[in-house]
């Protein structure tokens, strides 16, 4: 079902949103729908290949419109979860360290999404 661990994580993050009420599932998949004809309409592949792209734009989409999060904090998540992959070596989980509602490498507070029991 899933290619890369992130696109498990994609999908977990929907879900666990949808079920915790910040969008319902009606919400959900009218966005995924238009991000899935948006690629089409641009002449996206219709193989699969790219499906959990457009799941994970779906979901930024919701969560600026629902204002989950200010556009500069997910920018901000964006850029630490590039940052943590860049300097995870080959075959280790990848960790994310958070303080204070920020995302931040150096801080104590750890997040490893594959240790995650509520995703």
């Amino acid at each position: 079902m899933f290619a890369e661990p992130w696109q498990a994580l994609a999908f977990a993050l929907a879900v666990r949103l949808s079920a915790q009420g910040y969008f319902t599932w009606k919400e959900w998949a009218t966005v995924l729908a238009d991000e899935l004809k948006t690629a089409a309409d641009r002449g996206g592949p219709d193989d699969g290949s790219h499906y959990y792209e457009y799941w994970l734009s779906a979901l930024e989409r919701l969560v600026a419109a629902k204002a989950l999060l200010k556009p500069s904090e997910l920018l901000d998540c964006k850029e630490a979860w590039a940052d943590a992959y860049r300097h995870t070596p080959h075959g280790k989980p990848v960790t994310l360290q958070i303080a204070s509602g920020r995302f931040d490498r150096d801080q104590p507070n750890s997040w490893d999404a594959s240790k995650d029991k509520n995703l």
